[in-house]
């Protein structure tokens, strides 16, 4: 709970709770869809910081599963922000981490305090989400992964991409395609439950 409300409820006792806004963030390799995953389901219009990637070539299925390969494209170079409200006093605030390396650094401060994560992941090239993975368990970020949905790749078993990331049991794997919004909100969902499950697990310690 990284974000809070600027004014301050405390001088009123009487008063109901102040908004509570929880960050859960999304990253991965670059062009696997994170921009796309974040505009699906804000109910706001996404802040986005891109850029032409001039001369560079796309991941066969382009950004996001909707481009063509091999094409211009923009890539994010700060974070895409986006958020839903859950309720009346609480607020899901979604951060797109920008894919290419030199950005690195960044995820580790915005892991600072996360909630969770989305590690969004292309079944061709499962290795582009490795760092993001590495970065998360360093920093105890509790994290699913979900594997996009690009336009003419096969399907990959849950059991096959733990194998390939080294994935605890515990973490989920799932199914997507972010360009639809349902299927990006129980993304976001199961992010949520895992890491209210993992934080309740942590708070009761090791089994004696």
């Amino acid at each position: 709970m990284v974000f809070a409300d600027s004014c301050d409820h405390r001088e009123h006792p009487g008063d109901a709770a102040a908004p509570v806004a929880l960050k859960v963030l999304v990253a991965g390799g670059l062009g696997v869809g994170k921009t796309t995953l974040v505009g699906s389901v804000s109910e706001v219009g996404p802040l986005r910081t891109e850029e032409v990637l001039a001369g560079a070539r796309l991941p066969a299925g382009g950004l996001g599963g909707t481009a063509e390969a091999g094409v211009r494209g923009t890539a994010t170079v700060a974070m895409d922000f986006g958020r839903i409200t859950l309720n009346e006093t609480l607020t899901l605030c979604i951060l797109g981490a920008p894919g290419q390396g030199r950005f690195r650094p960044l995820w580790d401060e915005l892991a600072q305090g996360a909630l969770g994560a989305v590690v969004l992941a292309d079944a061709r090239r499962l290795e582009d989400c490795l760092d993001a993975v590495d970065c998360f368990e360093r920093h105890a970020v509790p994290f699913a992964v979900a594997v996009n949905r690009f336009d003419g790749a096969g399907h990959l078993p849950a059991e096959a991409v733990r194998a390939a990331l080294g994935l605890d049991e515990a973490v989920p794997v799932l199914r997507c395609d972010v360009r639809e919004r349902d299927s990006a909100r129980e993304v976001l969902a199961s992010v949520v439950e895992h890491a209210m499950l993992t934080g309740a697990a942590r708070r009761r310690g090791p089994a004696t």
